[in-house]
């Protein structure tokens, strides 16, 4: 029998999804116990999760679909053009206002939490709650549609408490371009950062905001890697080499996240989990434990985390919601990690990127 360590997660969207499903048959709250959805506070205490990057998400309402040619393995052309889902651009005052709204539900939450839950500006705060069992609350902007050009916004919500941002979702917008809904395919599928992202992970260094790079393209990705004076980060990606998501990180990715002394947090869709990229519910905990193994192989222990995707996407149903995370620790111990490595792996590396990038 295991004593766990506790979990840091590296992104969820669970308060996102709580907003929208107000008023409806899907309506929750975040510190009582549902059957639906994957996270709650009681689910949370359960599976032995202790915090995590809580995203701000604003969805697009209009989608278009991109045309590309598919080839065979010959190289020969099969089909005039495949139609991939791909997300319009975002308004910046329609997002900015969602943005404010769920920083309201967060610190009104945080409020009737009584205690139980904190929103952590720092690295010592960060380790204050993991010490006296208090719930902690990262903030996380996925797709800053939210914040002017000007940089203007990002002062205000860092005030407000926000310590982690992904420059785009998987959409363009005036900072970057993201990866689209397509399998298979590699994530080098357009151009980088734009001035004004550019801008964004230089004023985010100095701030002190980690940047997260799951949602950006391969050449996004890149600028950040030559820009960027803290770790590199992916939240919530796993290994192209076994999945050839564009949403996956390649071996050269993973390389640069190593050398920076990054993470990347595991994601438990199944979809960026399979081979085939099939959204399979019945896919096991061992193909998130295959994609710990070969990261840990590959970049080292101490650069790989925890990264859910908790009410963002499908996951394998033996996992189930955050009260089964006991069983996603015992399948990394049945690849090989020891104790020392899963402690590691379920919230120490979390901790350290957070100590080098926040500024306390």
């Amino acid at each position: 029998m295991h004593s766990n360590p506790p979990i840091l997660d590296g992104h969820n969207d669970t308060l996102t999804k709580i907003h929208h499903a107000r008023g409806g048959a899907g309506a929750r709250s975040f510190l009582e116990r549902a059957e639906s959805g994957h996270l709650d506070l009681p689910r949370a205490l359960e599976g032995g999760m202790a915090g995590g990057f809580f995203a701000i998400f604003t969805s697009s309402k209009t989608w278009q679909k991109e045309k590309r040619p598919v080839f065979d393995d010959e190289g020969r052309l099969v089909e005039n053009a495949f139609a991939v889902p791909l997300p319009d651009k975002l308004d910046r005052r329609v997002a900015g206002r969602f943005t404010q709204t769920i920083l309201s539900d967060i610190f009104r939450l945080v409020e009737e939490s009584e205690g139980a839950m904190e929103v952590v500006r720092t690295a010592d705060e960060l380790r204050r709650c993991l010490d006296e069992g208090v719930f902690a609350v990262i903030l996380h902007i996925e797709g800053v549609e939210a914040i002017d050009t000007k940089l203007e916004a990002l002062d205000v919500y860092y005030a407000a408490g926000l310590r982690s941002l992904g420059p785009v979702w998987s959409r363009p917008n005036a900072f970057g371009h993201g990866v689209p809904f397509d399998f298979p395919r590699h994530p080098d599928t357009g151009p980088g950062l734009t001035p004004a992202g550019k801008r964004l992970v230089r004023r985010c260094n100095e701030l002190g905001v980690m940047i997260d790079c799951s949602h950006l393209n391969a050449e996004g990705f890149w600028d950040v890697a030559r820009i960027s004076n803290a770790p590199i980060v992916a939240t919530h990606s796993n290994a192209h080499a076994l999945s050839p998501s564009p949403r996956n990180l390649t071996d050269a990715q993973l390389d640069v996240v190593a050398l920076s002394g990054g993470v990347v947090g595991l994601n438990y869709a199944v979809g960026f989990l399979r081979e085939d990229g099939d959204s399979d519910p019945a896919t096991t905990l061992a193909e998130i434990a295959r994609h710990a193994r070969y990261m840990a192989d590959h970049m080292g222990v101490d650069h790989v985390a925890l990264g859910s995707d908790f009410d963002g996407a499908t996951i394998p149903a033996d996992l189930g919601d955050a009260a089964g995370l006991p069983r996603l620790l015992d399948a990394l111990r049945d690849v090989g990690f020891d104790e020392e490595e899963v402690a590691k792996i379920a919230y120490e590396n979390w901790v350290r990127v957070l100590d080098t990038t926040w500024r306390d």
